[in-house]
């Protein structure tokens, strides 16, 4: 199995240190840096332990044969653009587990017309995962709500709404919520 952990971990900022840290139970950097490079073998609880590490989905740390993939050609950082030193790709994010769309009709917060956000579907014991993060919310009679989670207290969530100005609000906590995990923009 190919695996992209060195390509995640590099656009992330991390060291094979770091991630060995945030690995839990936590483990050496060289074992990290031995399943990135294949001398180790990735098996299935690996690649669980360094996907939560790098706070990803395990689907995008796996290279799968008929995966479209763009060449990288240049890296953009604070020194300005730069040719990378090897090659590197960006895979097509696959669409994993139980993903909904959302899509954007009006600019509002940081979210612009035509932008598409990709959730991933929790259920109230995952609800912990989604804490200062945008997320969509179901409400009775088919309307839904789209804020932060700025916590969970005694089964209710406390949200802050996108629109500058806006209210807490306090929803009793619902079936299902669906945290931001993709924002798709065209330029």
């Amino acid at each position: 199995m190919l695996s992209r952990i060195r390509d995640v971990r590099r656009a992330k900022g991390l060291t094979l240190a770091d991630v060995a840290e945030r690995c839990s139970p936590p483990t050496t950097a060289q074992t990290v840096g031995r399943l990135e490079t294949g001398t180790r073998t990735l098996s299935l609880d690996w690649l669980n332990r360094i996907a939560r590490a790098l706070d990803v989905d395990s689907s995008e740390l796996v290279i799968l044969p008929d995966q479209a993939a763009l060449p990288v050609t240049a890296l953009l950082g604070s020194d300005g653009a730069q040719a990378p030193t090897q090659e590197e790709q960006i895979l097509v994010p696959s669409i994993g587990g139980d993903m909904i769309g959302l899509r954007v009709t009006s600019s509002i917060g940081e979210y612009r017309r035509g932008d598409e956000i990709w959730l991933e579907k929790l259920v109230p014991e995952q609800f912990g995962e989604a804490l200062n993060l945008d997320i969509l919310v179901p409400r009775p009679a088919g309307r839904f709500l789209f804020a932060r989670l700025l916590g969970r207290e005694d089964g209710k969530l406390h949200l802050l709404p996108l629109e500058a100005g806006a209210r807490q609000q306090v929803v009793s906590d619902p079936v299902w919520i669906g945290k931001a995990v993709r924002l798709m923009r065209r330029l």
